[in-house]
């Protein structure tokens, strides 16, 4: 049963895997439906999600970073209106000590970086000092050039010992090791070969000590082995999901809360189940 320590309380789920909700809170996400406010954060709620992940700097290939006080502007007020809403854990995906300040402080949980705490060092202090988890993601190069960056010799062996340099970087700093959970960018500077292989191990990441992330909703992976558009993404994102999570993979981050949870809810009746 995966448990996960927060500053002040553990959450926990009797699914094989905790389902994170995503919420982007700007206009150039890549998928149209995943860009709203508390609306939408209400929705993932009641629909059963583990965690609300709020996001007010898109990511996406070709997009461009934005400054603190702009992202700040997105995602607090979001922040607020779900904490009043709900007790949800609320993570917060940034990669600004400013941001994550302003954002704990109005009642987020955990910071979700895809810099892996290296965009803003400060942030490894600040998340030792609150106790709250980090997730850390590898990527290659920023939005505007990662598309050109898929180049490895080994691209496992490569994206894990990356996590693990930036986990002890995080360990070094005073996060304790239960804190740590490690993404390995599905998508952020890798082919379609680079990442049916880390789909494939993701659950061996870091020798298995941290728990690990996939963040694969309907991502370019899926139109590029289906053919499909990213409307019609939602049966590959759910088959990688369940195989991720048959192999080790302890949290899933989606756009589809309602698919997810009965993916989950299915999963654990049948591991469940007697011989």
């Amino acid at each position: 049963m995966p448990t996960l320590n927060l500053a002040q309380r553990t959450i926990s789920t009797e699914n094989p895997a905790f389902v994170m909700a995503i919420v982007n809170a700007d206009r150039d996400s890549f998928f149209a439906k995943s860009r709203g406010g508390f609306r939408l954060a209400k929705k993932h709620v009641d629909e059963g999600a583990d965690i609300i992940d709020v996001g007010g700097e898109s990511t996406r290939p070709g997009s461009r970073y934005i400054d603190a006080k702009e992202e700040i502007k997105r995602v607090v007020p979001i922040i607020k209106k779900i904490r009043a809403y709900s007790n949800i854990p609320i993570s917060v995906d940034t990669r600004k000590y400013d941001v994550m300040s302003a954002a704990y402080d109005a009642g987020a949980d955990i910071l979700n970086d895809i810099s892996a705490l290296e965009d803003d060092s400060r942030l490894a202090k600040f998340a030792a000092e609150k106790k709250i988890p980090v997730i850390l993601m590898h990527k290659k190069g920023t939005p505007r050039t990662m598309a050109n960056e898929a180049v490895y010799n080994d691209v496992f062996l490569e994206v894990s010992s990356y996590l693990e340099s930036r986990a002890e970087f995080c360990l070094q700093n005073g996060i304790s090791s239960d804190k740590i959970i490690v993404d390995p960018g599905i998508g952020f500077g890798k082919n379609t070969a680079q990442n049916a292989v880390l789909i494939k191990r993701a659950g061996e990441l870091c020798k298995k000590k941290y728990m690990v992330l996939m963040a694969l909703s309907r991502k370019s992976f899926f139109g590029q082995v289906c053919g499909r558009k990213v409307q019609d993404r939602l049966w590959g994102t759910t088959s990688a999901n369940v195989y991720s999570i048959l192999n080790g993979v302890s949290m899933v981050r989606v756009h589809d809360t309602a698919a997810a949870i009965d993916c989950v809810k299915v999963l654990r009746e049948i591991l469940n189940a007697g011989s």
